[in-house]
């Protein structure tokens, strides 16, 4: 039986399921010859739906419209559905009308960052004020290496010249201008301003975008914002005035990069990943843990905590790196 079933293309299995109760079903693979269905359109009807398309008065109009028309008419042919499948299979299914064709939106590039000032991420996000509709704008700067804050300013308006300014002097103050550096973003007005774009090649900087309406694609600048927004003693009625919101971000830029324990990076401060002390700071945490399980073994059944970070960081991965990445091949 095993030789039958090679030579028709099929495992045992399906054979099997095939008899089983007696009978020996259909063949239902897919390159098994059918007959014809009943319903199927006649030569003239196919030929009738080519031609109603075709007319001057429905040329410019899809089946969703052709088909209602002809129903007012008492005329049927066929259903949408079927209108629309021999549409494509003549290759008559294409978009009109001067409005832009639909694109499918790709996966974004890929950054990957093995070092501190490799990979920036940028955002604006509002500010409350004490009067309704009115927001100052803080613009932010963050590392996805180390998850260090490098450049922050708060403004009233969103503009590229003040983007422009406030990414120069991030560049200046971590003193790696003319090193290679990108910056990701959304697709904000300021983000995409041409100002922004003329003093990101000047300053030798790659620029990247995320895909339109997916917010996932600058996910570091959406979660500081929100450990910004859901911090212990944020004004949620508003700050007063531009002065005070700007103390306020400047407080809470200092607690994160040089008090916040982050998750992301195993419960390090941004500053010390950033100055490299990460290595010497887990080297001594593992010393910690294995003294203290050499006192009591019992209680490390499992092993002490995997004070270890991660050799490299990416934006946007894909499956293929994400792998690499938690096997630190990369």
């Amino acid at each position: 039986m095993i030789p039958a079933c090679e030579t028709a293309g099929i495992s045992k299995r399906t054979y099997e399921r095939w008899c089983q109760g007696g009978e020996v079903k259909e063949d239902k693979r897919k390159t098994a010859i059918r007959p014809e269905p009943k319903n199927k359109l006649s030569k003239e009807e196919y030929q009738c739906v080519l031609n109603i398309v075709n007319k001057p008065e429905y040329a410019d109009l899809p089946p969703s419209q052709i088909v209602p028309a002809l129903a007012d008419r008492g005329s049927y042919i066929a259903s949408e559905s079927t209108f629309y499948r021999i549409l494509r299979m003549e290759n008559l299914q294409h978009h009109r009308g001067n409005s832009k064709p639909p694109e499918k939106s790709k996966f974004p590039t890929t950054h990957i960052a093995t070092r501190p000032n490799q990979v920036w991420t940028w955002e604006i996000t509002w500010l409350n004020t004490y009067t309704r509709c009115i927001y100052f704008k803080l613009y932010m700067i963050i590392d996805i290496y180390s998850r260090k804050i490098v450049g922050w300013e708060v403004w009233p308006e969103e503009t590229g010249e003040l983007a422009s300014e406030l990414v120069e002097r991030a560049i200046l103050a971590e003193k790696i201008k003319g090193k290679p550096l990108v910056i990701h973003s959304d697709n904000g007005a300021p983000m995409k301003s041409h100002t922004l774009k003329e003093r990101l090649e000047l300053l030798e900087v790659l620029s990247s975008y995320s895909r339109p309406r997916v917010s996932n694609d600058n996910p570091y600048s959406e979660a500081g914002f929100r450990t910004l927004k859901y911090r212990p003693g944020y004004p949620q009625d508003g700050f007063k005035t531009i002065d005070d919101a700007r103390e306020w971000v400047c407080a809470f830029v200092n607690w994160y990069n040089n008090k916040h324990y982050h998750s992301g990076i195993n419960f390090l401060t941004p500053n010390s990943r950033h100055n490299r002390q990460d290595e010497e700071i887990m080297r001594r945490r593992k010393e910690l843990y294995e003294s203290v399980r050499r006192l009591n073994p019992q209680r490390f059944n499992k092993g002490i905590r995997k004070w270890e970070v991660p050799k490299a960081v990416a934006l946007n991965p894909t499956d293929e790196i994400k792998d690499l990445l938690e096997n630190d091949v990369i």
